[in-house]
């Protein structure tokens, strides 16, 4: 049913993966599929913001992601499932919804907070998410 499942996490937050990364290994092995585990570096929002960060910030921001994401899938157990760890930068929902088209995947599996009112003012991550992505969108509730 489904040939690729994409898994984001936050590897700052071990609560975006400790319920999310086992759906989403379970679902991708039951498949056959693929799992895309990826993570997703910030912008800094305003160019000014980015003056105050040495030369070389955001490389070795995405460096690091990249290895502690390979922390993770490594620590995870994840026997018997084909995984791609991909590090991506920009607007986390807008990198999530890319990523997922870019990879040709099925599913996006995520982590969803508990709402609270502000939640629905604003809008979370997994909220824009589920209504922007062409994808079936499982979402983890903790």
């Amino acid at each position: 049913m489904f040939k690729g499942v994409l898994v984001p996490i936050d590897v700052n937050q071990p609560s975006s993966w400790e319920e999310a990364l086992p759906v989403a290994a379970g679902l991708a092995k039951a498949n056959s599929a693929t799992l895309h585990i990826v993570n997703v570096v910030p912008t800094f929002g305003m160019p000014i913001v980015g003056g105050f960060f040495p030369e070389g910030f955001e490389k070795k921001a995405l460096a690091h992601a990249k290895e502690e994401l390979e922390k993770v899938a490594a620590g995870a157990n994840l026997e018997g499932v084909k995984i791609e760890i991909h590090v991506a930068h920009g607007t986390i929902y807008e990198e999530i919804i890319a990523a997922a088209d870019k990879l040709d995947v099925d599913l996006i599996v995520m982590t969803a907070h508990r709402p609270e009112l502000q939640d629905y003012l604003l809008g979370p991550n997994a909220s824009r998410v589920v209504r922007h992505a062409k994808q079936s969108v499982f979402v983890v509730r903790q």
